[in-house]
């Protein structure tokens, strides 16, 4: 027994030794370890994206590294401000988008309660004729003058007008989005790409306003205008004199490819934009007339019913505006003209935006930005031509102007 005891005696003294061994490590002497900047990058990358400001502290990373915020690359400071560019653009994209939604889903609600509003009280003033009853003329009188105040509104806001500015809006800021990401992709972004992409934003935001109040685009214009959404730069602005080049630099115009890009602009102008501003001016102007048609028409249905029971003319009157009133409310809302305004106006202010960035391109002086084969390719996919067929408009338009006659097709083939 005492042999047992002096046994687990030792084996617990052993286990103590072992434990306090490994237990007790000599204090190494101070390591210092470097975080890579790009480690820093990614960091702000994921506080920005992510929306958690606080989920990183990049302030305590900083000291732990002895590097000051204000000590980074210029760089890495553009990065940063790119990608809360980026989240600004994202969040447009839902805000017009649901927006959008919503506004379309009015054209509908209104539609069909304006509709029936006015049926219902054609029916009423029809009834009360045979047998003339106070509150059957009462109820269709009050009917006719609610769908005129009804009627005013939704002519003047367009609900089918508004939903295709918002799906405008959504189709252009997912366009941005995505020409961000591609500079983040391709190259360290600089000031000059922020400033380029707050002002885009900023433009996108004054093209396709969201609040109703205020800002609202007017919706009968003096004059169809195109659409602008892009901010006018410095370039497309100045001279318009064209500069002449005869040596292709590095991604520089040729002179052949120079003419070609010209040729292309006169087409885009003298058919191109001509013609949807001449549709924009004729769809405006018939959007012009259904609006004011459809309030005077219940108007006149609503005094025509006041006086049913003073004579068989009353309630024709009443009967016949009413139903007048509810088809061309069906055709303007229903058939969405507004929407069709817009959609020539986008379509005039692409041609436009296209035109003023073939002529920017030619007109730049620094033969490093001045792109040639890349921008070829670009202008036929936006005309939905290839290279070849782009070409060959361009040989039309010149021997057009060489024969005295106009060239009988269009630029664009998706329009």
């Amino acid at each position: 027994m005492a042999s047992l005891q002096a046994s687990s005696f030792l084996f617990s003294c052993s286990c103590s030794t072992r434990i306090n061994t490994a237990i007790s490590v000599p204090k190494l002497p101070g390591i210092r370890i470097s975080v890579p900047r790009n480690a820093l990058n990614v960091v702000e990358e994921l506080n920005l994206r992510d929306g958690f400001t606080s989920a990183i502290p990049i302030e305590k990373i900083n000291t732990a590294t002895n590097t000051r915020i204000d000590q980074e690359p210029a760089t890495t400071r553009a990065t940063v401000k790119l990608y809360a560019i980026l989240e600004a653009v994202a969040d447009r994209v839902e805000m017009h988008k649901n927006v959008g939604e919503q506004r379309d889903n009015w054209n509908k609600l209104l539609l069909d309660s304006i509709n029936m509003i006015i049926l219902t009280a054609a029916t009423m003033a029809g009834v009360s004729a045979g047998a003339p009853l106070l509150a059957l003329k009462l109820s269709s009188t009050l009917l006719f003058s609610a769908a005129t105040g009804m009627l005013l509104i939704m002519n003047k806001i367009q609900p089918s007008q508004l939903a295709e500015e918002q799906r405008n809006a959504t189709r252009l800021f997912k366009q941005l989005y995505r020409q961000i990401q591609t500079t983040l992709a391709l190259r360290d972004p600089t000031e000059l790409d922020v400033k380029d992409a707050m002002e885009k934003t900023l433009a996108l935001d004054k093209a396709y306003p969201l609040p109703l109040l205020g800002s609202m685009i007017e919706k009968f214009p003096e004059k169809f205008e195109p659409a602008v959404w892009w901010p006018k730069s410095i370039e497309t602005q100045g001279s318009k004199q064209p500069k002449k080049v005869t040596t292709q630099g590095k991604n520089g115009l040729s002179e052949d490819l120079e003419g070609e890009m010209r040729e292309v602009i006169e087409v885009i102008k003298k058919k191109d934009s001509e013609d949807y501003t001449r549709l924009g001016n004729f769809a405006l102007k018939v959007n012009k007339i259904l609006a004011i048609s459809g309030p005077l028409l219940t108007g006149i249905a609503a005094a025509g019913s006041a006086f049913v029971g003073h004579g068989s003319w009353a309630a024709i009157v009443a009967v016949t505006a009413g139903a007048l009133a509810s088809t061309v409310s069906t055709f303007e809302h229903g058939g969405q003209v507004g929407m069709v305004v817009e959609m020539y106006r986008n379509c005039a202010g692409f041609f436009t935006l296209l035109e003023e960035t073939i002529e920017s391109t030619i007109q730049e002086g620094d033969l490093e930005k001045r792109e040639g084969e890349m921008f070829e390719m670009n202008v036929a996919l936006k005309l939905g031509r290839s290279l070849s067929q782009l070409r060959d408009l361009a040989r039309k338009s010149s021997s057009s102007h060489a024969d005295g006659t106009s060239i009988d097709e269009f630029a664009s083939k998706l329009f």
